[in-house]
């Protein structure tokens, strides 16, 4: 009998010892729960720095004819911007370079032996205006018709306000982060807890309504009008 009874008691000890441990893993995997999520916040800008940048090139026998004969072209390019309403001191000229051009072999490969030299200047202007930007872009190419070899880049457009801006709205996609959280705990019926973490993904600046992305991030300079969209990933607690 007495052994009877210590068999119960070992087994009713056993069981309970069971469901405790049941209750203490159940209680903590509740206390442990978290909600991962995703918020983001999406902005339009315009850019408000516009710069254009070209290559004035031309050629000669020497090099010294080549520094010449782009001597001559360069008052054409400068004298177009003026008329265009552009400042000298928004007007920068790079140093001129001259490069040989050098006489081939029947094998294709070059000689030393120069048949001509090229020299090169890059001008670039820059202005608020980015639409005379534009429009400067598209037309400059017309100094062709003056005898003038200048080849123009597309055109990159900046905002220049960008970092205060990339602040703003990162604070706005951890802010979109957070009320995302609140809602499914509120739908799951649980108390939103403290944030456990938090990363920042990458800026993507990209031209209106398109849908690029890359890992890395885009910083657009081809459009006038952009996007900026900001992501946030964070995790909380749910209590």
């Amino acid at each position: 009998m007495k052994s009877f009874q210590l068999l119960l008691a070992a087994a009713i000890l056993g069981v309970s010892m069971v469901i405790c441990m049941f209750l203490f893993v159940h209680s903590r995997a509740q206390a442990n729960q978290t909600i991962n999520v995703t918020g983001s916040a999406k902005r339009e800008i315009i850019s408000d720095l516009g710069i254009l940048r070209g290559n004035l090139q031309a050629s000669g026998a020497t090099a010294e004819i080549a520094y010449n004969n782009l001597l001559n072209q360069r008052p054409g390019v400068l004298e177009y911007l003026k008329k265009q309403g552009f400042d000298t001191k928004n007007i920068e000229q790079a140093t001129i370079s001259l490069n040989p051009v050098y006489e081939l072999n029947q094998q294709g490969y070059p000689t030393n032996i120069p048949l001509e030299y090229r020299a090169f200047q890059m001008i670039e202007v820059k202005s608020s205006d980015v639409e005379k930007i534009k429009a400067i872009s598209v037309d400059i190419s017309s100094l062709v018709n003056q005898g003038i070899n200048f080849s123009v880049n597309p055109p990159e457009y900046y905002y220049t306000e960008l970092a205060d801006l990339k602040i703003e709205i990162q604070a706005d996609a951890a802010k979109d982060a957070l009320e995302r959280a609140q809602k499914i705990a509120e739908a799951t019926g649980s108390e939103l807890g403290s944030i456990t973490s938090a990363r920042m993904g990458v800026l993507q600046i990209t031209p209106v309504n398109s849908n690029m992305v890359s890992d890395y991030g885009i910083n657009d300079v081809s459009s006038i009008n952009k996007e900026i969209t900001a992501v946030v990933n964070a995790s909380f607690l749910l209590d």
